[in-house]
């Protein structure tokens, strides 16, 4: 495995779903020092592993240990339908952290019956069995078995429907016993009462009523998760005794800090120290962090990755940063909504080395924090591309007719053969290092004041930011282009997959949820309405399939230099009315007919819609006197094998 060309980046494919590895080079050129970093903060970025089994539903811990002593302990027919469909539903299980869908967040149909699944509980020794103190083995069933086949109970982890009361129609575990337009009071009456420089209030807890009075429970040592924080601690710890520098040290320090009191100004503290240290070749997110998971987009799923910058690939990202106000002086939105000045972008090429919870089996392949605005504002941003979970895509993906089935012409298909790597990455990179950290908000606008729209008005500034400017002669004097025909792989590229290739990955007559998936449909189909009097993008028929045809690249920059202005202006202003005018005319609806074809064509291919990742091994080292000598990687571990292991080691929380 020492080369590309011998690494088999391709695990296992089931359901929509595909398994990758992710090769870690360059970690064996680290110090002993950092591997013994890397080691140590992976640990405690596999320690949270329950948090977000819990969040994203109140059941999913006990279905989770359910299926898997299920699993080890079944000696039936392994090869037999209802197994199978049990088998497959558990590897679905571990992927999304639960029984909802991780991108579609609709709840799991099993393909096995609930009377196999008694007899499968009936072969399990009771003390195997995860059963909550003084609860029966009858009784577990009755409370799960609703949760796991009847589709009306609990169908939906994240609901986005307008209209509906998101909070109670969600099943994700942020809220017991309040209803949307409480949640919201409460929070508002805390906004009210902040200063200048603002928590992200409710970000790490839940919200509960209790006996007739709403409170938060915290998310802290002694509170709720504190079994899985105080390991997360322990690590720690012993990361901050081999931390590469005195600023790393302190991150690690405040980080802790936080965990054990909760305080959301400790937290802010921390991730100022965290964005100011650039100097750290090791590096790490842990944490409650995205809140895509929240309906009301305040409440912060936990995540982690490790990583250490990819020195020579991060040229391209240390260029885009050091003009970060060349490009905010330059973008077509207002002068009212630009930042005068802009601070503290940093931007680095990582090579991941762990992934955990949010980001684990599933993995943004860009990172743009901290997500306070304050903080963006006064003090900056740090952005990172994970180049080796990019390479590992494309890597895996090369032959796969995806391009011969979907891409209009032989002219579109060299295009994104030439350019496609080059333009996506760089696409990615200006997302995350310019695109979040542009624009400004107009004072006293909340910062959640777009509410269940604000992830996805954010994520479609953001693509745009990138969009607009992958054309302009200066990424090309800048040598982030190798000329001025590269931008158009990724344009074609983009209004494909907003258009027509990423319904792939919607079920027949359901909506989009998702807010990057939306983000990408309103930006796509905005354009093609916008732009249909000039004929600047068209769908069109080819031998009875519909494909993307863009007549004018130019102009097609044009449209998105429009729709950015229009968009950063609702997130200044904080127009919900705008926003969500937007978002429910072009993100969310499908057209069925052309959904269905798009399915068709793709099934064809016998691919799957969504990647994952198994995560490598790291093997300790000792020398005769047990002191460690060296940490060693190894890639051979399976998917089942790994879950499982995770199971069993990593196991902190009490059902």
């Amino acid at each position: 495995m020492s080369t590309s060309e011998s690494f088999n980046y391709i695990v296992e494919q089931f359901a929509d779903l595909q398994l990758l590895r992710y090769r870690v080079d360059g970690f064996e050129k680290l110090s002993l020092k950092q591997k013994k970093l890397i080691y140590f903060l992976s640990q405690a970025a596999l320690e949270g592993r329950d948090i977000l089994f819990d969040q994203n539903g109140k059941y999913n811990l006990q279905i989770r240990k359910l299926l898997e002593a299920v699993y080890v302990s079944y000696s039936g027919d392994r090869n037999s339908s209802d197994f199978q469909g049990l088998e497959v539903y558990l590897k679905r299980v571990w992927f999304s952290s639960g029984i909802y869908h991780h991108y579609a967040c609709d709840k799991f149909v099993p393909a096995f019956s609930p009377e196999f699944l008694r007899e499968c509980i009936a072969q399990v020794d009771v003390a195997g069995l995860p059963l909550k103190d003084g609860e029966s083995v009858q009784d577990m069933c009755d409370k799960l078995f609703p949760v796991i086949f009847d589709p009306k109970v609990m169908p939906k982890r994240v609901n986005q429907a307008d209209g509906e009361d998101l909070v109670i129609t969600s099943a994700a575990n942020y809220y017991e016993g309040v209803t949307q337009d409480e949640a919201e009071k409460f929070y508002m009456i805390q906004k009210l009462a902040s200063g200048p420089h603002p928590v992200m209030y409710g970000m790490n807890s839940r919200l509960v009523q209790k006996d007739g009075v709403i409170q938060e429970e915290v998310w802290k040592v002694d509170g709720m998760y504190g079994e899985a924080i105080e390991k997360i601690i322990y690590w720690l710890e012993k990361a901050k005794s081999v931390a590469e520098n005195e600023a790393q040290c302190e991150v690690i320090r405040l980080l802790i800090d936080f965990y054990r009191t909760g305080d959301l100004k400790t937290f802010d503290t921390y991730s100022i120290a965290w964005l100011k240290d650039t100097e750290s070749k090791v590096d790490f997110v842990n944490g409650f962090i995205e809140s895509y998971g929240d309906p009301l987009g305040m409440k912060a799923s936990w995540e982690s990755i490790v990583n250490f910058k990819d020195e020579e690939a991060t040229h391209r990202t240390e260029v885009i940063s050091q003009h970060a106000q060349w490009f905010e002086d330059h973008s077509p939105v207002s002068l009212a909504f630009k930042k005068g000045v802009v601070r503290g972008v940093s931007a680095k090429v990582i090579t991941a080395a762990m992934l955990g919870g949010d980001l684990y089996p599933s993995s943004a392949i860009g990172i743009n924090l901290p997500n306070s605005n304050w903080i963006r504002s006064l003090h900056g941003s740090k952005s990172v591309t994970i180049g080796n979970l990019t390479d590992a895509y494309n890597k895996a993906a090369k032959g796969n007719g995806f391009r011969e089935e979907f891409v209009y012409s032989q002219e579109e298909k060299d295009l994104l053969e030439k350019y496609a790597d080059i333009t996506g990455d760089l696409h990615t990179d200006l997302h995350e290092c310019v695109g979040h950290g542009s624009g400004k908000l107009l004072p006293g606008v909340d910062p959640d004041a777009l509410k269940a729209y604000g992830s996805t008005i954010e994520e479609a500034r953001a693509d745009l930011f990138g969009l607009y400017y992958l054309p302009d002669e200066k990424l090309v004097e800048l040598g982030l282009t190798p000329d001025e025909e590269a931008y158009k792989a990724e344009y074609y590229a983009y209004m494909m997959n907003g258009l027509l290739t990423q319904m792939v990955r919607i079920e027949p007559g359901c909506d989009l949820e998702e807010a990057h998936m939306r983000n990408r449909q309103l930006i796509a189909r905005w354009v093609l309405e916008n732009g249909k009097s000039m004929n600047i993008v068209e769908l069109v028929k080819k031998d009875g399939k519909t494909y993307v045809k863009i007549n004018d690249y130019l102009q097609l920059r044009g449209l998105f230099a429009v729709l950015l202005s229009e968009i950063q202006r609702i997130k200044s202003e904080g127009d919900y009315e705008a926003a969500r005018a937007l978002v429910e005319k072009y993100a969310v609806k499908l057209d069925a007919e052309l959904h269905e074809e798009i399915l068709s064509r793709y099934r064809s291919l016998h691919l799957a819609p969504y990647k994952g990742f198994v995560n490598p091994v790291y093997c300790l080292q000792y020398d005769t006197e047990g002191r460690i000598v060296d940490v060693k990687l190894d890639y051979t571990e399976g998917y089942t094998e790994q879950m499982l292991r995770y199971g069993r080691d990593y196991s902190n929380l009490t059902i």
